[in-house]
């Protein structure tokens, strides 16, 4: 693609005392596509998407969100300086997560849930922020749950407002940690169909998931990692059907059967 990457990330590493998690990972994200990252268990796919939105902060390598390193600052003569917190909070704002857990907050409402950070992050009015929730509500099939409470919801219909909250603040790109690893096979086609539909509406998204035949389906790139790097990657047509690396043939087998 000619187009400059919405996402960069350039050789990242990652550390937890002794043991490196990451080890050098690096790809592009672009403008309205899906990257889907696949591997087992253990594989640094999470740490990776955390690190993308410095809920990690790398021990080595650069996240780049539209050509702006989100860790820090570069000169004319090229000198890096730490880039404050106040101004890393900013260009977060451009990243909605989506976790394995829903992270709701209990005592709020559907809609308190969603206009919360418009209202508090972004300063705006509430009125605006009524309508971008219902905007996002009506996204994800939830309008008649506007004023219900996370503990009266099932799974799935608490991921799809995480999801909403997520997009009320109009990020550049989605980020979703394996969203429907707690649900079963039913709500997971209630988000799964969400994020199809996403994808279709053109919304940028790097997913990290153990849902092969959705990765398969809506991918863009598909991205295998192993033992902290990226041990496969190209077209979903590419990596499951013809993966030239043995890792990924044998994570496949198991997923595939």
């Amino acid at each position: 693609m000619n187009e400059a990457p919405c996402i960069r990330v350039v050789d990242v590493h990652k550390q937890f005392g002794p043991l490196e998690v990451l080890k050098g990972v690096s790809f592009d994200v672009h403008r309205a596509s899906v990257v889907s990252m696949i591997g087992a268990s253990g594989s640094g796919k999470s740490t990776l998407l955390r690190c993308i939105n410095y809920l990690e902060v790398p021990s080595a390598g650069a996240i780049y969100i539209e050509g702006e390193s989100l860790g820090f600052r570069e000169d004319g003569s090229g000198r890096r300086s730490t880039r404050p917190l106040r101004e890393i909070n900013r260009m977060r704002r451009d990243l909605g997560v989506v976790f394995q857990q829903f992270n709701l907050w209990p005592h709020m409402t559907v809609l308190g849930n969603i206009i919360e950070a418009p209202i508090r992050v972004l300063g705006l009015p509430r009125k605006d922020a009524l309508e971008r929730a219902d905007e996002c509500l009506r996204t994800v099939r939830l309008s008649d749950k506007a004023n219900e409470y996370p503990a009266r919801l099932s799974g799935g219909q608490q991921q799809r407002a995480a999801i909403a909250r997520a997009l009320a603040m109009r990020p550049k790109v989605m980020l979703f940690d394996e969203p429907t690893s707690s649900l079963d096979p039913e709500l997971t086609d209630e988000v799964l169909n969400v994020m199809r539909e996403l994808a279709r509406a053109g919304t940028t998204m790097i997913v990290v998931t153990h849902e092969m035949d959705f990765a398969r389906e809506v991918s863009d790139r598909v991205l295998f990692l192993h033992d902290g790097l990226i041990d496969e990657e190209g077209s979903p047509e590419q990596v499951f059907t013809a993966p030239r690396s043995e890792r990924c043939r044998q994570f496949l087998a198991k997923y595939l059967k």
